[in-house]
């Protein structure tokens, strides 16, 4: 169905016009995490506009208590969910393992699901969403009629009855399913979940979040559906094509595809009820940047993968990245919207990625709206190493952070901090976009945390618009030989502590990686190192771009300017013509003009905003902003465990 058509239906309540299992909620509802199945991130409500944005103001907040369980939480732990509102319930999971259910227009508590976290030893410690679903064949006002889907830290699939909070006994073994198992041999910081599932007809569907670089034989990032109603295994698919019959094994050699594990999808999936499909955004097999165990392609993995729902079998695959030494996993949900070409609309799918590329994908076959050319690129000096001799650029829109780097461009806040960064830039292996990592030292721009991540894109259907915040920060990647790890690995956590080593089990080298700093810990790349953009779907021209962020909120620097930081989070689009997103390192939730990129209004939030907000009318009529304000561990905001909403004051 045309987007256009699909959002008439939902706005109008025509859930009949959509595909069985499609649920659109009430005109000013969230159903789903993103807003819609295929992740628009977009809301029809205009209450809150470009005319009076500037009146709103903080109507209630709630803290989860995740911060006052004992033992305390983690210090990585990062609070980054978007609530879902059904049936007159905000429903929100939190990185601890409970599920809230919230009154809309106060905050205060109607339920709560404890399944609480045991673990500590997780590479991510963070819950994001959780999705819906209404049991057609059960009676109206039977108990779990209708169920909320959450999932765990600790890779546990819950089903809870959404009126009562209370696990659905038919689901799994008393409304729980043990995502571990069938996996392969785990670690306890192997596996985890940190996106909401998946819903479509009457299967639930889940991928999976595996520690990076940790060894060859990681366990096996399959996704997988699931009954809703039973929680039976439906059926299962493994993004590394271990068997002869599979048109992408001729792409690996055989025995490693044998062994090797990963190429997960963590990040968020979207679906086609309508057409049958899901979305499936895959990462790099393990380990991320020593290639020599899993030589080719790699087909499937660093790929949007669209699989039929009903049987989990591939229809197309589109790779982003060809054997990947970088760690440029798939990170952002594919968003589903459409393109117009001589006056038809055409059903896309937009994938947004850590190098600054957009892709344009047409919905039924992979094939891209705007041509993509396959580049050559540098070749690997690693003994093993077999880096793919090209890559794929797309034509339009250009890529949207920098690309390359070079010892002039170096920046500092002095002339002695810059000539340390343009020393730094100047030893490393440079040949811009897609240099393999090295024994020497290698310059990655974007780095790992680069360009657009799990946040994804919003989507403005009315004006054709796609909005995104990316990330600019350049980072250093070594590859060590196996015999010097231990002794490099006692040295020190480096600068800020930030320095990151990994083993690489199974391969000849151990990998370190850090953020190219300035010895004052600011980037050496020039600002702006956050930007949020908007870019023309049809075209694929950047309309307007903008820093986005300016002074930490730890960090308290007489910089009157807005710099533009690093950030994580995404962003959502209004009919009223706004945008809103907060995201970057200083805790400010901020709404901007959709149409010029000018920022409208904004307010500091009790923590850091490293979520994406989402946006409902309640039964007042009230038009209501809200966003998880609980910080981020790793990108160093302040911590909490906040849930904020907004609303037009009396004004």
């Amino acid at each position: 169905m045309p987007t256009s058509l699909r959002l008439a239906a939902c706005a109008m309540g025509l859930a009949g016009a959509l595909a069985p299992g499609a649920e659109c909620g009430a005109a000013g509802d969230w159903p789903f995490y993103a807003g819609d199945a295929g992740g628009m991130r977009w809301s029809s409500l205009d209450q809150i506009d470009r005319g009076n944005v500037a009146h709103l103001e903080e109507v209630w907040r709630i803290r989860t208590g995740d911060l006052d369980v004992v033992p305390p939480p983690p210090g990585h732990m990062a609070f980054q969910a978007t609530p879902i509102l059904v049936d007159d319930l905000l429903v929100l999971p939190t990185p601890m393992g409970r599920v809230l259910a919230l009154d809309p227009e106060t905050g205060a508590e109607r339920w709560r699901f404890d399944a609480t976290a045991k673990t500590r030893e997780t590479p991510e410690f963070t819950a994001r969403g959780v999705a819906s679903w209404t049991d057609a064949q059960a009676l109206p006002g039977a108990a779990c009629q209708r169920r909320i889907f959450a999932t765990t830290i600790e890779s546990r699939l819950f089903a809870i009855d959404a009126a009562t909070g209370r696990a659905c006994p038919t689901f799994g073994r008393e409304g729980e399913v043990d995502l571990r198992e069938g996996v392969g041999p785990l670690q306890p910081w192997d596996y985890t979940i940190s996106s909401p599932p998946t819903l479509v007809g009457d299967l639930v569907i889940v991928g999976s979040a595996m520690s990076d670089n940790q060894r060859v034989d990681m366990p096996k990032g399959i996704v997988r559906a699931y009954d809703a109603r039973t929680g039976a295994l439906r059926w299962a698919w493994d993004p590394i094509p271990r068997n002869a019959d599979d048109p992408a094994h001729a792409e690996w050699r055989s025995e490693q595809a044998a062994r090797v594990g990963a190429a997960n999808a963590w990040s968020i999936l979207s679906a086609d009820p309508a057409r049958d499909l899901v979305f499936v955004p895959t990462s790099s097999p393990s380990p991320d940047y020593f290639g020599g165990e899993r030589l080719g392609s790699n087909r499937y993995a660093n790929s949007v993968v669209a699989l039929r729902a009903s049987s989990g079998r591939v229809v197309w695959s589109f790779q982003v990245v060809h054997h990947d030494l970088w760690d440029y996993d798939v990170p952002a949900q594919p968003v589903l919207a459409s393109v117009m070409r001589e006056g038809r609309e055409i059903p896309v799918v937009v994938q947004a990625t850590k190098m600054g590329h957009l892709f344009v994908l047409q919905r039924e076959t992979g094939a891209p709206m705007f041509p993509v050319e396959e580049r050559a690129v540098p070749a690997s000096d690693v003994p093993g190493e077999q880096a793919w001799p090209t890559q794929p650029f797309p034509t339009a829109p250009p890529a949207l952070v920098p690309q390359a780097l070079a010892p002039e461009q170096a920046w500092g806040l002095t002339p002695w901090d810059r000539g340390r960064c343009r020393e730094r830039i100047a030893r490393l292996r440079n040949e811009g976009l897609f240099t393999p990592p090295s024994l020497r030292g290698t310059l990655a721009i974007p780095g790992n945390a680069g360009g657009s991540n799990w946040g994804s894109v919003a989507i403005d259907p009315t004006r054709r618009l796609v909005l995104l915040n990316l990330t600019n920060l350049a980072f250093e990647v070594r590859l060590i030989p196996r015999a010097d790890f231990e002794r490099e690995k006692a040295v020190g956590r480096g600068l800020l502590g930030l320095r990151e080593f990994a083993p690489q089990a199974g391969t000849p080298y151990a990998l370190v990686r850090e953020p190219l700093l300035s010895p004052l810990s600011l980037p050496c790349n020039p600002p702006p190192w956050g930007t949020f953009a908007a870019v023309s779907l049809d075209d694929g021209r950047v309309l307007w771009q903008v820093p986005l962020g300016s002074v930490p909120d730890r960090l308290r620097l007489p910089l009157p300017v807005t710099i533009g930081l690093p950030n994580l989070g995404g962003p959502i689009a209004t009919a009223g013509g706004l945008a809103f997103v907060s995201a970057a390192m200083d805790g400010v939730l901020r709404a901007f003009d959709v149409e010029t990129g000018a920022e409208l209004w904004s307010d500091r939030l009790p923590a850091g905003g490293n979520a994406t907000p989402m946006t409902y009318r309640g039964k007042s009529g009230r038009q209501f902003v809200l966003i998880a304000a609980g910080g981020h561990g790793k990108l160093g905001t302040r911590r909490g465990d906040w849930v904020v909403a907004y609303a037009l004051g009396d004004r």
